[in-house]
Order: C-alpha cells, then sequence, then structure tokens
C-alpha cells in the first residue's frame, strides 16, 4: 500500500501507542526522562507524533516498559517505514486538519467499519453526488467545492485500487431516500452502491426502521484495523472529531458495529433493497 502511506498518520498510531503503554506504568513524561536517555521534551514529541520516532528511540522506550519483544517489533516496523509523502498532499488546503488525520488513518488501514445513518458514506459516493452534498453542507468553501469533490473521488479509489481496502458499511435506509441533487443523481448513486456491493472487499447493509434499534443509533463512527497497529475508532462531530485509542473503548465501538450488522439486512437483501430503488426511480417505475 505503497501509494498511500501516510507519514504524519504513522506517527499518530505510534505515538498512540507509546502514550498507552508508558500510561499502564503509571509513569508520567518527567520520571520516565529521569531514568532514560531522552528529554521530557524529546518524549513528549514521540507520544504526539510531530516528529518522526526512530526504531531504536522506540525499542529503548517499550524495553523500559516493560512491553512484549512482538509488541516492541510491531512498533519499530512502523518506525521504519518510508517517511515518504502523504497521498492526499495535492487537496491539503481544502482538508481541515481533523479530516487530514482521518485520511492519513484509512489510507494506511487493512479494514474498515462505517456506520452512517443519513447519508450515503464518502468512500461510496459518485463524482455529482459528492457534489451536490459538499455544496449543499457547506462543508468547504464554493470555489473549493470542485477539488474537494476530486479528493473524494481519489479516495474512493482506495476501494478498486491495489490492495483495497475491505470495507463494511451499514447505512440507514434514510440515506437512500436524502434528497441529494435531481433524481438522476440519486438513480446513478444506487446503480454505483450496486457496483460496490458486488466487489469481493465491500460488504454493504442497509438498517431499514423495521428492523428495530441497535447499539450504533447514536453513529456515525468508523472504527479501522491495522496490519501493525491497534484499532482505532473514530466518531465525527459537527465541527471535528473524537478519535478513541482506549482498548476497552473501541471493544464498546466493535460491539457496537457487530449490534448494528445484525439488526441490518443481510448483504443479499440489501442488493434487492437497491434493485427495488433503481426499479422504482426510473421513468414509468413504481414511485411510493
Amino acid at each position: 500500500m505503497a501509494d498511500r502511506t501516510d507519514p504524519s498518520a504513522l506517527r499518530w498510531l505510534i505515538g498512540v501507542e507509546l502514550a498507552n503503554y508508558r500510561r499502564q506504568t503509571g509513569l508520567s513524561l518527567s520520571k520516565v526522562a529521569a531514568q532514560l536517555p531522552f528529554t521530557k521534551s524529546k518524549l513528549a514529541h514521540m507520544e504526539s507524533g510531530n516528529h518522526q520516532q526512530y526504531p531504536d528511540d522506540v525499542a529503548t522506550v517499550l524495553a523500559f516498559y516493560g512491553v512484549p519483544q512482538r509488541d516492541i517489533d510491531r512498533l519499530c516496523s512502523l518506525a521504519g517505514s518510508s517517511d515518504s509523502r502523504a497521498w492526499w498532499a495535492p487537496w491539503s488546503h481544502v482538508m481541515p486538519d481533523w479530516l487530514r488525520t482521518f485520511i492519513g488513518l484509512e489510507g494506511l488501514a487493512e479494514s474498515e467499519f462505517v456506520y452512517e445513518p443519513t447519508v450515503i458514506p464518502g468512500l461510496l459516493q459518485t463524482e455529482e453526488y459528492a457534489q451536490e452534498l459538499t455544496r449543499a453542507t457547506g462543508f468547504v468553501r464554493a470555489d473549493h467545492n470542485e477539488r474537494f469533490s476530486g479528493f473524494r473521488l481519489a479516495r474512493a479509489q482506495r476501494l478498486t485500487g491495489p490492495a483495497p481496502l475491505k470495507l463494511q458499511a451499514v447505512v440507514g435506509e434514510a440515506a437512500l431516500r436524502l434528497a441529494v441533487g435531481t433524481e438522476q443523481t440519486r438513480q446513478d448513486q444506487y446503480k454505483h452502491l450496486l457496483e460496490l456491493a458486488r466487489l469481493p472487499n465491500v460488504t454493504l447493509q442497509f438498517v431499514t426502521p423495521e428492523r428495530g434499534p441497535h447499539a450504533a443509533l447514536l453513529g456515525p463512527y468508523y472504527t479501522f484495523d491495522f496490519t501493525l497497529a491497534r484499532s482505532i475508532a473514530y466518531a465525527e462531530l459537527l465541527d471535528g472529531a473524537v478519535y478513541v485509542q482506549d482498548f476497552d473503548q473501541v471493544t464498546s465501538y466493535k460491539m457496537a458495529a457487530e449490534s448494528a450488522r445484525s439488526v441490518a439486512l443481510s448483504p443479499d437483501e440489501s442488493i434487492t433493497l437497491l434493485q427495488d430503488m433503481i426499479e422504482a426511480s426510473e421513468p414509468g417505475g413504481h414511485h411510493e
């Protein structure tokens, strides 16, 4: 996945794990600095991910914390990854800081779960749907709309490029009925979803009101799984996001994901729902 390498996201992941291991020891940065050949400032930078963490330094700190060798090797491997340019750099000026972190993590992830109750998730959007939604929400400046839509399309290639992301998406039926753009815009979006739902790396399920409540009702949220790092959860706010790194909290998000999947229509039933929506929106089709 070299084309999706994001050094800032890698450093962030490493820093999260360094901080978690230190907290498990009950030691402050000052107490660690007093016993290792590192300043408190350097240790803080290693945990924040503001600067590159070097494998030797990571190994020294983790060994001091009594971390198992397999986890030391895992994080040293991450720290030794290429510090290349982030793939999303051409669009950096139209992205808020919190979104850059999210996109970097998504580019590094092996698999992703998303629960989205009201709109089609960004990874699954067509170009026109993305443009209409971006224009309507005012998420970016009007003169950046087309640039941001271009970024969303580049992001969507994560599903079809080399070593594609494994995506599990649970989407509220309301997202299919949201009046985004013209009827043709929505028709094209339905067909696009149908194509994606048939990819071997994509599992798409819809939740209808008749299926009842589930543990993910407060969404939207995401979980990311990585080859060499611990899983992360991400919950969206109106003007930002919350990143969840605590193991028990991430486990709770994953349990909510399983609840949503169990209540949702099956993948085959979801494809049938899409086909019905396409037929209903075609000329001469039955409109509810």
